[in-house]
Formats: structure tokens, C-alpha cells, sequence
């Protein structure tokens, strides 16, 4: 699914024309960026958690030489679904 798909998703349920639903997607896209950026946690009750984490150092290698390269530390995101999307399979 891409964004075409979700704004389609918006328009049939809440009936608004197409460029109210891009825009009511972006806004919550943009809603998402801004709180992981700044650091905090998004729960949505169903669905799931995104969170902001802290990665460690560490040693990878280069597939192409098998050079070793030193992996900065730094922060990446996580998704942990919640009870209801993980039992629908």
C-alpha cells in the first residue's frame, strides 16, 4: 500500500474530495515525523508503537571487499505492533 492507497482510504470513509484526504494524510504524516524527530513515543491504541531508540556502535562489513567499517552510534526508529495486529494471522 502507498499513499495514493491510503488517501483513497480517507476519501470512502470520510467522503471528503481528494485533495482534503492528501492533505488530512500529509498532516498526519507530517504529525508522526515531528513527534519521532523530536524524540517521542507514538502509541496508536490497536495498531501499535513507533518509538525512537538509541543504536550502539559497532563493526560491519563490507560486502563487496570484506573490508571491516565502524558503524557510528546513533538513533533509528522501532515498531512494535499491538496485540490486535499481531493476532489477525
Amino acid at each position: 500500500m502507498i499513499k495514493s492507497d491510503l488517501v483513497e482510504k480517507v476519501m470512502e470513509a470520510t467522503k471528503l474530495k481528494k485533495p482534503e484526504a492528501t492533505e488530512a494524510v500529509v498532516a498526519l504524516f507530517d504529525g508522526i515525523k515531528a513527534a519521532l524527530l523530536s524524540g517521542n513515543r507514538i502509541e496508536l491504541r490497536g495498531f501499535g508503537v513507533f518509538q525512537v531508540k538509541d543504536r550502539k556502535r559497532g563493526i560491519g562489513r563490507n560486502p563487496k571487499t570484506g573490508r571491516e567499517v565502524e558503524i557510528p552510534p546513533g538513533k533509528t526508529i522501532r515498531f512494535k505492533p499491538g496485540k490486535s495486529l499481531r493476532n489477525m494471522s
